[in-house]
């Protein structure tokens, strides 16, 4: 019995006909929806994680809404810096908060795993930020999921990356760390944000990172500077079994032309 869900990030939707940063993002969900239609339409679920909307407006959760109406797949949601949370439910509607804390948390218990989507939003801050009442949220549905391993997904990247966008990751990560620690089987934290592709192991733990909808990022390394790419289209698809849990990336479009833009 194998677990097998999608996940997509950084879908940055404006209201329709409207461009973000010189890029259609409706129409490039449009093509996500395809791929997943054409190669994952066996999936358990797909999880939209974070940053939604470009800008935060009605009309462009409006748009989003009727986009993902064609996936033939449940879709989870939670919330990223550039989403409204009070425009967001005006459109999704109220089910989405979690009474405990307030934010668009939730758990999926499927296939003997426990997947727990976190809101790392925090209105008027590009950072992620996780309450006291997250932490303890998280501590207990980590408690209630011992028997089995768990995969995390948010917006905000916790770990540093080394590359300038770590000012804007989880800036004070250790409590979440230490809610992650008490379980013996965390398999994954999944999140998007840095609109790029990157893995890594920190404190014991595993990070991934998933480039997603919007323009992608060049790796900044010193005297290496920053460009902002069309991207490829980047979606993950995650297969978990017993003993593995394997995180691959697909990109539903190809493209790497460089974004100009005035600053």
């Amino acid at each position: 019995m194998t677990l097998k869900f999608v996940v997509m990030s950084d879908l940055h939707v404006m209201p329709q006909g409207e461009l973000s940063m010189t890029l259609d993002t409706g129409a490039r969900l449009e093509q996500a929806v395809d791929a997943v239609i054409a190669r994952y339409g066996d999936a358990d679920f797909c999880v939209l994680a974070g940053d939604l909307a470009d800008l935060g407006q009605p009309s462009a959760y409006e748009h989003l809404k009727a986009i993902i109406a064609r996936l033939p797949i449940p879709v989870h949601i939670t919330l990223g810096n550039h989403d409204d949370r009070d425009s967001f439910l005006s459109v999704f509607g109220d089910g989405y908060i979690a009474a405990e804390t307030g934010k668009v948390d939730k758990t999926i218990d499927l296939k003997g795993y426990r997947i727990i989507l976190l809101d790392s939003s925090e209105p008027g801050r590009v950072d992620g930020v996780l309450s006291e009442a997250q932490i303890a949220w998280l501590k207990a549905r980590l408690a209630e999921a011992m028997d089995r391993p768990v995969i995390v997904i948010l917006h905000h990247n916790a770990n540093a990356l080394h590359i300038e966008s770590d000012n804007i990751r989880i800036l004070e990560p250790d409590a979440f760390i230490a809610a992650l620690k008490t379980h013996p089987d965390i398999r994954q934290v999944i999140a998007g944000h840095v609109h790029l592709t990157s893995t890594a192991t920190w404190r014991g733990l595993p990070f991934t990172t998933l480039a997603g909808n919007h323009y992608s990022c060049s790796v900044d390394q010193p005297n290496v500077p920053m460009r902002r790419l069309t991207g490829p289209g980047q979606m993950a698809f995650v297969l978990g079994t017993a003993d593995s849990t394997t995180v691959l990336f697909d990109d539903f479009i190809d493209g790497n032309a460089e974004i100009f833009v005035e600053d």
